[in-house]
């Protein structure tokens, strides 16, 4: 504060004498004083405090636009540059010229005011001037006259920094008119670029960006006047043949920033640039570009598309165009009634100049930039897109030409086609039309591909795209084309070749079978026309591929609106006939059968194919697959994929029995409950030795619920045979409750804030894309990650424990005394005296007895337990007495449980 005190009285003193003083004695005080303005600047960490510095300001200025003059005044422009140089650069100790510099440097970036004062000095043309002169002549370095390359950076920035704070303000630009160097310096750039100081290139090009946005009308008048523009364009017309593209680029550039900055204010630089075929020269200037490395130029490149993007909607009338709407649309769609943001394109020749580049060029990076830029034009208003495509059709033409583009280009196009109809709402019939032929044509499959996934967004948006896409042939199309692809699949069945169709071509085949998914999901007509094609046996061989899959069976359960025996023939076939160790097929089909069980018109259809036994086969034929160690092959695939085939397969049948009385009476009538006990007995989780149990005498007792705490839910170690054992009792409770359709056993669970990311890296296979069997092994089921029955802390006592399907008990009873491993007695009759108690509750209710006693299978659930446990000495003999005196009292004839 002591040092700015005695600064400003050591400058009142010198405002006091100044008027009394010869010119050379007042520049010496000045330049005396300035070395400690700037020290005190430094040691106050650019706080200045100066009451007087408007008046230092324009004092100083005034001293360094003189010193310019007088040296470059009346000399050659190599001399007055190298004077120039000589003035600012800081050689040893600062020179005066520095001095001054830095000086105006510190105060341009004050105030406002200040900034005035330091324009009015006349600073605005004097350096523009010298700017002129270092962008113009590059100066040869010698041994004797070498300057540091941090000293040139250091003088470089401080004069830009200075020409930017003044063009930057409109009193700038009229101050800068006085030197008649502007239009000098903008016809420089655009004659010069190649034979121009390389180092004062892009401070020149910032520095004149700068100006072009200060323009004002008297600016614009003064670059009309001398033609600026018009001798700009022909000089770049020049040096577009003659330098490198980025070059061109960089030079064309400075003089679009005039033309595009100066419309706001007046179009006249925009008229004279079209007038002089100025768009031309960009067509020639981006053709040029083709080839260019991806960052080589670009920053202007992409300026000048940017620009010209811009200049779209610079015109002084709206266009007006009426286009013909071809129907059907969407029903949301109203042309008359769309809101116009006022971003409208008005001028058609700029967006004419990006659509001949599109058309002509197949450089990666220039066509996809020109697809942003049509993007962003639609973006600024829906109305564009109608503006444009009824008069000069882009999308249109381009379809024709896409397949010649690079992959990228390709994919971006069809994503600006498909908004069309996401983000516009509108139907192209006609761009439809076009991208259905170069499907049918298939010149290249990677554009065909991309193309038909652009059809199958659409198609999922709106079923009028089921009819719409049928109308034009295209489901004919994508049938024929399965057909013939079907007929190949079928011939190398069975072979060792490797798969005829991989990579784009495979890819083609999935999106074909998801896009006829798509047109026949909710459309029953389209249905019927697949079915009248005579497409079904051919649709069903796509099923043994795992990438196809997913889309064959969405088409085979829509086949089953109209006709749900064929449906059930064709997947109780396929599960049938799938080898022992297709499990993800069969996976697959389970899944696809349970989402059809769920209406109940299907049921007869399941019934009437083999559903039943169909499932139960498919139990059987797993025979020793829950084996504890695992053994053979079942080892390699895992037993969590084999609980959840198994769960699947229960699932289903538990779904055709739902409320349907025909079919629940089938499966009792057959022996269907005790077929399915014995699959499940031999599985390998159960006891299947003959040996009598010896009874132990249990320290412990625990209920069946927590039992199922315990053995999921808990760190307590238990037995993988009995895990296992416990997941398929528990399938059966939520059968014998008529609710095992409704349950998701396989769902993965959130972990609980802190637990460990064990869980979600231990995922069952459900939960993944299925590998292909023996490809790796499965992880075993997590005790955490899963929850069997919902809520573990719900006891299972406390449901609604009313029996719905009595033969579900009987396969629990059956079980009852195969629960059991030698080497494990008082854990297997703990649990088997756990399940006793839990069928006794189940038994509980009036209504689940009278169930019981009316299926007439109490003879055989009592024949269940009587071998095992009929010694009066056998813990379990007493609860399963208490249970039949339960039934007996509920029999119509008491004599039957005798």
């Amino acid at each position: 504060t002591l040092l700015w005190e005695a600064l400003g009285k050591q400058f009142v003193e010198y405002e006091q004498m100044a008027p009394f003083l010869m010119p050379e004695d007042q520049q010496r005080r000045l330049l005396e004083f300035l070395p400690l303005f700037l020290k005190a600047w430094e040691q106050s960490a650019g706080v200045i405090v100066f009451p007087s510095i408007q008046l230092l300001a324009s004092e100083v200025s005034k001293l360094l636009t003189k010193e310019i003059k007088k040296n470059i005044n009346g000399k050659p422009a190599e001399e007055a540059r190298l004077a120039l140089e000589r003035l600012l650069r800081q050689k040893g100790g600062a020179g005066d010229g520095h001095v001054l510099l830095r000086s105006v440097y510190l105060l341009s970036q004050t105030d406002l005011r200040t900034m005035w004062n330091i324009i009015a000095s006349g600073l605005p043309a004097a350096l523009m001037q010298c700017l002129y002169l270092f962008f113009t002549v590059p100066l040869k370095k010698t041994s004797d006259d070498r300057e540091t390359s941090e000293d040139d950076a250091q003088t470089q920035e401080m004069l830009v920094k200075i020409m930017l704070n003044m063009y930057k303000e409109e009193q700038g630009i009229e101050e800068l008119l006085a030197a008649d160097k502007l239009q000098s310096l903008i016809i420089a750039t655009s004659s010069l670029w190649d034979q121009c100081s390389h180092s004062w290139k892009a401070p020149t090009g910032c520095v004149l960006r700068t100006i072009s946005k200060a323009q004002t009308k008297t600016s614009i008048v003064y670059l009309q006047a001398v033609d600026c523009i018009k001798i700009a364009v022909q000089n770049l017309f020049t040096l577009a043949d003659t330098i490198p593209a980025c070059d061109v680029c960089e030079a064309a550039s400075i003089v679009l920033c005039f033309v595009k900055n100066s419309y706001p204010v007046s179009s006249a630089l925009l008229t004279e640039f079209e007038n002089n075929d100025g768009y031309q020269l960009l067509l020639k200037i981006l053709l040029r570009c083709e080839g260019l490395q991806q960052n080589e130029g670009d920053p202007y490149l992409d300026e000048i598309l940017d620009m010209l993007t811009c200049l779209t909607t610079c015109g002084k009338t709206e266009l007006k165009v009426s286009g013909n709407i071809v129907h059907p649309q969407l029903p949301h769609f109203d042309f008359e009634r769309m809101q116009s943001s006022g971003m409208t394109v008005k001028n058609l020749q700029p967006f004419q100049v990006l659509q001949s580049v599109f058309q002509r060029s197949n450089d990666q990076h220039l066509c996809g930039r020109i697809l942003a830029a049509i993007g962003t034009i639609w973006a600024w208003d829906r109305v564009n897109f109608f503006l444009l495509e009824w008069t000069l059709q882009p999308i249109n033409q381009f379809t024709d030409i896409i397949h010649f583009k690079p992959h990228p280009v390709q994919v971006q196009f069809f994503r600006l086609v498909e908004s069309i109809v996401l983000d516009l709402s509108y139907v192209p019939h006609e761009i439809l039309k076009k991208v259905q032929y170069l499907i049918k044509e298939n010149i290249v499959p990677f554009c065909t591909l991309t193309a038909l996934q652009c059809l199958l967004s659409m198609a999922q948006k709106d079923l009028l795209f089921s009819d719409i896409f049928r109308d034009s042939g295209l489901l004919g199309l994508l049938l024929a084309l399965l057909r013939k692809e079907a007929k190949i699949l079928r011939k190398s069945a069975g072979t060792h070749l490797p798969s005829l169709k991989e990579g784009t071509e495979k890819e083609l085949n999935v999106v074909m079978l998801k896009m006829v998914a798509a047109l026949t999901a909710r459309s029953v007509r389209n249905t019927v026309v697949l079915k009248d094609y005579g497409m079904v046996p051919y649709i069903k061989i796509f099923l043994d591929d795992e990438c196809y899959r997913s889309a064959t069976l969405s088409i085979l359960e829509q086949l089953s609106v109209i006709n749900y025996e064929e449906y059930m023939s064709i997947i109780i076939g396929a599960l049938c006939s799938s080898t022992q160790w297709e499990l993800h097929l069969k996976l697959d089909l389970l899944k696809s059968l349970l989402r059809i069980l769920e209406s109940p018109k299907s049921h007869s259809a399941f019934r009437t194919c083999s559903g039943f036994n169909g499932l139960l086969s498919l139990l059987s034929d797993m025979e020793g697959a829950l084996q504890d160690p695992p053994s053979g092959q079942w080892a390699a695939v895992g037993q969590n994929c084999i609980l959840e085939l198994v769960f699947y397969a229960l699932q289903g049948i538990a779904a055709a029995l739902h409320l349907d009385p025909v079919n629940s009476n089938f499966f009792q009538r057959n022996g269907l409950f005790e077929k399915m006990a014995e699959d499940l007995g031999s599985l390998g989780c159960f006891w299947t030795e003959g040996k009598r149990q010896i009874p132990v005498s249990l320290e412990k007792t625990r209920t069946f619920a927590e039992f199922l705490d315990a053995a999921f839910c808990s760190s307590e170690p238990f037995p993988e045979w009995l895990k296992n054992c416990i997941w398929i009792l528990s399938f059966l409770d939520h059968m014998v409750k008529g609710t095992l359709h409704q349950e998701s056993y396989f769902q993965e669970r959130k972990p609980e804030m802190g637990e460990k990311a064990r869980d979600d890296q231990e995922a069952p296979l459900a939960q993944e894309e299925h590998p292909v069997a023996f490809q790796r092994p499965v992880n075993k089921l997590p005790a955490s990650a899963y929850m069997p029955w919902g809520n573990p802390e719900e006891k299972l006592e406390m449901r609604d424990c009313t029996i719905v399907h009595p033969g579900a008990v009987c396969v629990m009873v059956r079980l009852l005394p195969k629960l059991y491993k030698e080497g494990y007695a008082q854990l297997s009759q703990e649990i088997q005296c756990a399940l006793v108690d839990h069928i006794q509750c189940l038994v509980k209710a009036e209504k689940s007895r009278q169930v019981m006693c009316e299926s007439g299978l109490l003879g055989t659930v009592i024949a269940s337990c009587q071998d095992a446990f009929c010694s009066d000495s056998h813990p379990l003999h007493l609860p399963l007495t208490r249970v039949f005196e339960k039934l007996a009292s509920q029999a119509v004839e008491p004599h039957v449980l005798r």
